[in-house]
């Protein structure tokens, strides 16, 4: 009897270690590099902070190289790189390699990529209220849009951006909105009346242009060109400078100094990513981002002064709008402060026209 169930034992524990020692060639484990069901780098940040340990940074955004987000950006690479010793190893993909600003959103959201710099424009798909930096005319000059985006608005910004797998670790400048088409110049509202006007999918971009007679048709930055070249769209809006690094001159004639919005760029960071990191290197990061939207800014402002001149060398038509043209501007659009003052209440115009000088 014993004889029998010492052999019943022996059975059972060989068949239990048969059991345990398929997971190496199964499909079950993860050991072999697949990605965990449901997962992403989002739950799984990339690379870590412990001393001597490698932390991988992929950064993506929709510019040209020779902009200021790409040369400001550059400089962040070397500082963060330097700052750790070579423990941080940073890629920066440009010209919407990754795709269009929505995507990249998504993209760090996901984890695939760590920081990306999209416009805020595109952040109102996660909270409308981010829309407040749309508003046309909101701001008198860019100093006031600094002042306001690094002081209690842009906190206010920065608590509604976060939640959604990101946060923002500050507001590098994306300079004057401007108007360009390939039609006529742009003087009045009424000159915009039934041009097709590529816009990004912002509720309160689309609204503008429409509120003023235009066809706003949102697009991808990245499908931008081609649409102004075959005339999918005749004309469009963005800084001088990104319309100089575009080539938009090449597929663009007049060009309207209107600087209805003064745009923001956030440093859009994986928020598990960064949580992932030691306390020492978070601080190293948000010190170098500082200086990241310190230099850019700055290199923007400089850039603007020069790059109008190079414009019209290049073929544009160029106009600024008299102090009485700009005033016709200001009060079209002054049904759409009325609506959406009632939809997010006054406090958050209040708040940021409070900053104008």
């Amino acid at each position: 009897m014993k004889k029998a169930l010492s052999m019943v034992l022996a059975l059972a524990m060989t068949l239990s270690l048969a059991a345990c020692g398929g997971g190496n060639g199964g499909s079950g484990g993860n050991a072999g590099g697949s990605q965990p069901s449901g997962g992403s780098s989002a739950q799984q940040p990339s690379g870590g902070s412990a001393d001597g340990e490698t932390v991988s940074l992929k950064i993506a955004h929709v510019e040209a190289e020779d902009r200021s987000t790409h040369k400001a950006l550059l400089q962040f690479k070397s500082d963060l790189e330097e700052k750790s010793g070579g423990r941080f190893q940073i890629e920066i993909f440009p010209n919407a390699e990754l795709g269009g600003d929505e995507e990249l959103c998504e993209s760090v959201a996901m984890g695939t990529i760590q920081m990306a710099l999209p416009s805020t424009s595109v952040l109102t798909a996660y909270n409308e209220r981010i829309g407040v930096l749309d508003m046309p005319y909101l701001f008198k000059d860019a100093q006031d849009a600094f002042d306001a985006l690094d002081g209690a608005l842009g906190d206010q910004i920065s608590e509604w951006i976060a939640g959604n797998g990101f946060i923002s670790l500050g507001y590098p400048y994306n300079g004057p909105r401007c108007t360009t088409n390939s039609v006529r110049p742009i003087h009045t509202p009424d000159d915009l009346k039934g041009l097709k006007i590529r816009v990004m999918s912002s509720p309160v971009f689309i609204d503008m242009y429409t509120t003023l007679g235009a066809n706003a048709t949102p697009m991808s930055f990245s499908e931008l060109f081609t649409g102004l070249q075959q005339n999918t769209v005749e004309g469009q809006e963005n800084p001088p400078t990104l319309i100089y690094a575009s080539g938009f001159q090449q597929v663009q004639k007049y060009l309207t100094i209107d600087n209805h919005v003064h745009n923001f760029l956030p440093i859009l960071t994986n928020e598990a990513w960064f949580n992932g990191l030691s306390a020492e290197d978070q601080a190293m990061v948000k010190e170098c981002a500082a200086d990241l939207v310190t230099n850019q800014r700055k290199i923007e402002l400089e850039d603007n002064e020069t790059i109008v001149e190079k414009l019209e060398g290049e073929g544009m038509e160029v106009n600024y709008l008299t102090d009485e043209e700009y005033q016709q501007f200001v009060d079209a659009v002054q049904p759409m402060y009325e609506k959406y003052q009632g939809q997010w209440g006054t406090e958050i115009f209040d708040l940021a026209t409070s900053f104008n000088g």
